[in-house]
């Protein structure tokens, strides 16, 4: 592939430090705004879901049927014995196939929100999008190997035929969520956690986010929900459904291990304020009762849901609430239709449809 000069730049440019993505009027835009794709790496890890990986890959196929009747869909798999398996599965899910991309770009696991790029766009510039290759280091180091996760980021770069910016430090998609307007959300327990970037203060940590994503405005919220082996990503917690509304996981069950965490998150957003100054909209989203196999708690959330470009994608667990957070839900998309998809199998790999997919921004 002939490389674009402008991109080779950017590229030097970026790789000498002289220039970040904000320097150069690049954002992360919203998950909610127009997508040009979503990408995806197909499960194939037995060792994330013990037991059982043969039991996900029907609510799998179903997401990328939806997903694909809005957007193209591009899936990393290692060869193409993993190809013809996921198009078996994505055949029986009646999926449009033409819609639908595979790269052989093998990876570790399938968990794409983190080890994927970050994607930026400046419509003004000659190269409107760009990507963030951050480091991944398995959520602290926890499921060696991840050498092959860790590279996707550049090998979609080169594909895509536009500029890599490689801060040098961890961090993971699902630990950020943005308005698009200038706001990021985070987590404490895990932006802070040792097991990231020890040598890193938190104000040197909002810089990297400020100049790495875009942002002016850095939001931080405290501790994860239980089961949650990232150490308490935001996308099980609290989402941007607007520019200036989030949904938040509430838990009402105070003798519940969650209660504490999710109340103190929703006292702290009450005190928050967005880039321009005024306060977040807040809407509370009920939990699912406990789901707990092989005597481990398992971090199901419907904040785990993924936004396309025709449906909201919310994964279900065949609990009471799951009606109540659907219409929730529903309410806060009037553009989209909120679809759930079972997801009781999926959460035993700890993540459900946000964790496993990264938007492509339209620009």
């Amino acid at each position: 592939m002939k490389i674009n000069p402008i991109v080779s730049e950017i590229f030097s440019l970026a790789q000498s430090g002289k220039v970040t993505p904000a320097s150069l009027g690049y954002i992360f835009p919203a998950e909610f705004g127009p997508h040009a794709s979503t990408w995806l790496s197909w499960p194939h890890k037995e060792a994330s879901w013990p037991g059982k990986i043969d039991t996900i890959f029907s609510a799998y196929a179903e997401f990328i049927k939806l997903v694909a009747e809005g957007e193209l869909v591009h899936i990393n798999v290692a060869n193409e014995a993993m190809k013809q398996f996921a198009t078996a599965h994505l055949v029986l899910a009646n999926a449009d196939l033409s819609n639908i991309q595979f790269h052989f770009f093998p990876t570790n696991d399938a968990w794409c929100r983190d080890h994927g790029p970050a994607f930026l766009i400046n419509p003004e510039a000659e190269c409107k999008k760009a990507l963030v290759k951050w480091n991944y280091n398995a959520w602290g180091e926890k499921y060696p190997p991840y050498d092959l996760d860790n590279q996707i980021p550049i090998k979609i770069a080169e594909y895509l035929n536009i500029p890599c910016f490689t801060p040098g430090i961890v961090m993971e998609g699902g630990s950020v969520e943005f308005n698009g307007k200038g706001t990021v959300l985070t987590s404490e327990a895990c932006l802070l956690n040792p097991n990231r970037n020890p040598h890193l203060s938190k104000g040197q940590i909002e810089q990297y986010l400020i100049d790495y994503y875009g942002v002016s405005n850095v939001l931080w919220l405290k501790d994860g929900i239980l089961g949650d082996d990232t150490d308490g990503h935001i996308d099980d917690l609290t989402r941007f459904v607007n520019a200036d509304t989030v949904v938040t996981v509430v838990e009402q069950n105070a003798s519940d291990e969650n209660y504490a965490p999710l109340k103190e998150n929703l006292d702290l957003l009450q005190k928050l304020r967005l880039e321009d100054g005024k306060q977040l909209n807040i809407i509370e989203l009920p939990m699912p009762a406990p789901i707990v196999f092989e005597d481990m708690r398992l971090p199901a959330s419907y904040a785990n849901f993924y936004v396309s470009n025709k449906y909201v994608i919310v994964p279900t667990f065949r609990d009471d609430n799951d009606d109540k957070a659907l219409d929730i839900l529903s309410g806060c998309f009037s553009d989209r239709k909120v679809v759930g998809v079972d997801s009781l199998d999926l959460i035993w790999g700890l993540g459900s449809f946000h964790c496993l997919s990264q938007q492509e921004p339209l620009v």
